[in-house]
């Protein structure tokens, strides 16, 4: 912390506090306690009961939780490989193909995520390339959001990695492969790491252009959050809400692990 005085370091964490509680902490608390009440009349919620929790286990909530894992790890895994290798093109590439690189991959994101599901329904609901109605069109929308993500990620790492491993590599007679495989990508580990997290998260709770794109025997849970509350039921769509935040916070727990022994590697 940069603040060394004792009250200056009270003040920055009472500020950190004022900031954090209200905007943070206080929201996820109130879907916590709405996820276990069954009336919420008064300043606290009333009727603890756990039966939105047993349905949220089995029938349509635990296919649409499935339904994302395999949606946000479809995407993660598409998103990685194909931003990872844009990132390692664009390292050899001049300043105006990295630019054009970076200005394509960051398009995505630039815009509202709404637009790219209509962009992606648009442009594959009629032949050649025809996903329209299939679990893939969302996998595919889901991709092109979270890409630009992990091509910033691995781009960020690769401008600082240490030229001179892939020197003293090549040196030894490795070939530009070789050096990829055992020297570049074991280098690039936590950073590939933290993009996957960073996708999967995304992924899991992208909501706006899953809206537009989702055939009904491929709901993600995000939909099926929505469907709730906009019907009136808040308990059940809080419920699930905490549901889709967990499994999330374990996945990325993981993830964080593995990272951190790639690290030490």
């Amino acid at each position: 912390m940069l603040v060394h005085s004792r009250a200056g370091k009270w003040a920055t964490w009472a500020v950190f506090l004022l900031l954090f509680v209200p905007l943070f902490a206080v929201p996820l608390l109130v879907i916590l306690a709405a996820s276990f009440a069954t009336h919420w009349s008064g300043a606290f919620p009333s009727g603890p009961t756990v039966e939105r929790y047993a349905a949220a286990a089995g029938g349509d909530s635990l296919q649409a939780l499935t339904t994302s894992l395999v949606t946000a790890v479809t995407a993660s895994v598409l998103a990685l490989t194909l931003g990872g290798w844009a990132a390692l093109a664009a390292a050899s590439l001049r300043t105006r193909g990295k630019r054009f690189l970076d200005a394509l991959f960051i398009l995505p994101v630039a815009v509202p995520s709404v637009v790219v599901g209509l962009a992606v329904l648009v442009a594959y609901s009629k032949p050649p390339v025809l996903l329209n109605g299939t679990r893939w069109i969302v996998i595919l929308a889901h991709t092109v959001l979270v890409t630009a993500f992990a091509y910033q990620s691995v781009a960020a790492a690769v401008r600082r990695l240490d030229p001179m491993y892939e020197q003293a590599a090549a040196g030894f007679g490795a070939s530009p492969a070789r050096v990829l495989w055992r020297v570049k990508l074991p280098l690039l580990l936590p950073s590939l790491t933290s993009a996957a997290g960073l996708c999967f998260a995304l992924s899991m709770g992208e909501l706006s252009a899953t809206m537009m794109l989702y055939p009904p025997d491929w709901t993600p849970l995000p939909v099926q959050i929505f469907a709730a509350t906009d019907r009136g039921s808040l308990f059940t769509g809080a419920a699930l809400a905490v549901v889709l935040m967990t499994t999330t916070l374990l996945v990325l727990a993981a993830v964080s692990r593995i990272r951190t022994r790639a690290s030490y590697r």
